[in-house]
């Protein structure tokens, strides 16, 4: 059995899908839909930059979308992948909003629209520089949760935003609260490294993000998906509309299991678990979490002639 995984923000990179851009038609005229719905060239920003634009929250997430998008395109409609083997879509953050459109759950434009307005709603909930977020490494998840529980932040924010991998658990919060707990990482020699983002995501911080984007969510037509969509809230497979709606609003201030998620696809029969998107972060989350998974990664042509050949024996 096969899982689709679409990638989420940090796998972003000046000239992503570049290689699909040149080749397909089918190619620009998404990157093309992009542009008219969102009335600005990400075209642009996506082949050529800047860097510190396209890293811009709320270029950062419909760019990442599109560049997806129009790989699983390319794969299904150029190459005539077979998809039907495929048990769940699942897409880490923003990607979650790649599996729906690509399960035809949500059409693209309204995609587009909600990543745009949802990175956005993301940045404006936290001033700039308030807010941090960390990576702890080499430490289960559970020690980590007694770390936090037995901390005192006292009024402040350091959650779990984000249970990435074996020995990959991302913190979130208030940058005081969050640097006192990485002081006491320290002292338990417990490595950790700051990351370079603009706002906390996946805490109760970003509650007002939520609020921003509830009625956008609501006001959005869904379909229920042709594949279960594997929830970050829950980790369980979801097919009706209104929960993925709701769970789209509570996604923006919880915890992403991701590695709850990997392990419930393992165990309901996955073996092969292939990321759509720009870089290969979450095909090293997989081995790192399903040691006995086989991974593919899709951002070049090359990458889809090696999968078919490898598909076909």
């Amino acid at each position: 059995m096969n899982a689709l995984l679409f990638p989420g923000q940090g796998s972003q990179v000046v000239g992503m899908g570049s290689e699909f851009y040149s080749k397909f038609e089918s190619v620009k005229k998404i990157f093309s839909e992009a542009d008219k719905k969102l009335n600005f060239s990400l075209t642009k920003l996506i082949l050529e930059g800047p860097e510190e634009e396209l890293q811009l929250t709320q270029n950062t997430q419909p760019a990442i979308l599109t560049v997806s998008y129009s790989i699983f395109k390319v794969l299904k409609d150029e190459f005539k992948f077979n998809l039907e083997k495929f048990k769940y879509y699942a897409g880490h953050s923003l990607g979650e909003y790649s599996a729906l459109v690509c399960a035809g759950a949500l059409k693209f434009d309204d995609a587009l629209y909600l990543l745009h307005e949802r990175g956005k709603a993301m940045q404006n909930a936290v001033p700039l520089g308030h807010g941090k977020m960390l990576a702890v490494l080499g430490t289960s998840i559970i020690e980590i949760q007694n770390l936090l529980s037995s901390f005192d932040f006292k009024s402040g924010v350091c959650q779990i935003a984000n249970d990435n991998a074996e020995g990959q658990v991302i913190i979130s919060g208030d940058s005081k609260s969050v640097e006192l707990f990485q002081s006491h990482l320290k002292e338990k020699k417990i490595k950790s490294i700051p990351l370079k983002v603009s706002a906390p995501f996946h805490c109760s911080l970003m509650k007002p993000a939520a609020d921003a984007m509830k009625d956008k969510i609501k006001n959005i037509n869904f379909e229920k998906p042709n594949f279960e969509i594997v929830s970050n809230v829950t980790a369980n497979p979801e097919n009706n509309p209104e929960n993925i709606k709701k769970m789209l609003v509570d996604q923006i201030f919880s915890s992403v299991k991701w590695r709850e998620s990997l392990i419930k696809m393992s165990n309901n029969s996955v073996f092969n678990f292939i990321e759509i998107g720009p870089g290969k972060v979450l095909t090293g989350m997989v081995k790192r979490t399903i040691k006995s998974a086989n991974c593919f990664s899709i951002n070049t042509i090359a990458d889809i002639t090696d999968l078919n050949d490898k598909f076909k024996r």
